[in-house]
């Protein structure tokens, strides 16, 4: 599949552009892709060099935590749950402890710690792969979690509205968890559908009953906090459950007389060859939407929906929010830039802006984050990966919209 969507971004732009070239006149348009061929892979490079340092510095703590044993101890405390939703991973495999710590960075918003565990962890689940090339059950489970975002404490927006001007920069804070709840349940559905797991036993709901009252007991806190508050209160608690983590990881190696630095020197090593192999996926991924977005496709199916919902007699406000959602699937920087232009053109506190906004919390980047997850063991087989996460987007999105229309509109 991934083969079809990769060629599709490429002949769709050029067929927009040869339409542009032959009935509107536009001479320029093979030079501006062109010119986007060159860009993303550039861009491709400087994502890759930035992650680099970033994987280096958190493989080598992650290593401190696997020879220290938290790891393990991390994996058997949720194995009953995974056992349900990951039944070919062993009981107590370390993969289990990994993609919880990745769970929970994203949960609090740590970006940057979240990618090195996720590599790590889908790492892990490529050591009990029968087929290398090709994506498990388990690997699809946990790329489809992590392209819908569960995200707590969504600091990178609320930090954008306020550099805009915006009055309540907190004011999106629960309509985007709404949403970025929706997207995670919807991918967790779709999933278990397809790969026929059985979610609705005691084990399952409990664990997920417990997450549940633990985030709601969290949000109802949240709540009563003025915005600025909030913005404070969540980059303290998130950057202090970070630097935590680092600290009893090493407090755990020296209590298991590891060589904690050796340890972190070995874990490190790993990280830097990682960031090299997984610049040739990013820059395939990173090409092709970046010819696809410069070709216009992307203004024509925005102008395509803009009709339809005007024909249905619809209220079309949230149209102008749309390109933010269209380019969130494809680029993270994208969605971002569109997001703001959003904020620039309509006003920061305009209907349009605060769904724009909703609709940047609500999901992950999805085909960067299966550049880099795949790419990094590599997977070329995705099998139902892409449909999935894609569907948990358009969940995420569609919630976006509605909640913006209960609290704004």
């Amino acid at each position: 599949m991934l083969n079809w969507i990769w060629l599709f971004f490429f002949f769709s732009a050029f067929v927009s552009a040869l339409a542009q070239l032959v009935f509107q006149g536009n001479t320029e348009i093979f030079n501006t892709l062109v010119a986007s061929l060159f860009d993303m892979s550039r861009l491709s490079f400087d994502i890759a060099l930035g992650l680099v340092g970033i994987l280096t510095l958190w493989m080598g703590i992650l290593k401190i935590g696997e020879n220290a044993g938290l790891v393990e101890k991390l994996s058997r405390l949720l194995s009953p749950l995974f056992a349900h939703l990951m039944p070919e991973v062993p009981k107590n495999h370390p993969a289990l402890g990994h993609i919880s710590m990745n769970f929970a960075a994203n949960i609090m918003g740590l970006d940057n710690a979240a990618t090195p565990i996720g590599i790590k962890a889908m790492q892990s689940l490529q050591d009990i792969n029968p087929r290398k090339d090709t994506a498990s059950n388990a690997q699809i489970l946990f790329l489809v979690l992590n392209t819908s975002s569960l995200t707590l404490f969504p600091i990178a927006i609320l930090m954008y509205r306020a550099q805009q001007g915006a009055a309540d920069p907190a004011v999106v804070f629960l309509p985007i968890l709404l949403a970025t709840c929706a997207s995670s349940i919807a991918g967790l559905l779709v999933v278990a559908f397809v790969q026929k797991l059985d979610i609705f036993n005691r084990v399952v709901l409990g664990y997920l009953g417990v997450i549940g009252v633990a985030l709601a007991s969290l949000v109802v806190y949240l709540l009563k906090l003025s915005p600025e508050e909030l913005a404070r209160t969540s980059s303290l608690m998130a950057n202090c459950l970070l630097f935590s983590v680092v600290i009893l990881f090493m407090a755990m190696g020296i209590r298991r007389k590891i060589n904690v630095y050796e340890s972190f020197i070995e874990g490190a090593k790993e990280g830097f060859q990682l960031a090299i192999t997984i610049l040739p996926f990013l820059l395939a991924m990173l090409v092709a939407i970046g010819v696809f977005r410069a070709s216009g496709m992307l203004e024509y199916c925005l102008v395509a929906l803009r009709w339809v919902f005007e024909w249905g007699g619809m209220d079309t406000r949230f149209v102008d929010a749309l390109p933010t959602a269209f380019m969130k699937p494809l680029s993270g920087s994208g969605a971002r830039a569109m997001m703001l232009e959003t904020m620039n053109n309509f006003g920061v506190d305009s209907f349009p802006a605060l769904i724009a906004a909703t609709v940047q919390g609500s999901t992950e980047t999805t085909f960067y984050v299966l550049a880099v997850y795949f790419g990094a063991v590599g997977i070329k087989r995705i099998r139902h990966a892409v449909a999935c996460g894609l569907f948990a987007d358009f969940v995420g999105v569609v919630t976006a919209i509605f909640v913006g229309y209960w609290f704004f509109g």
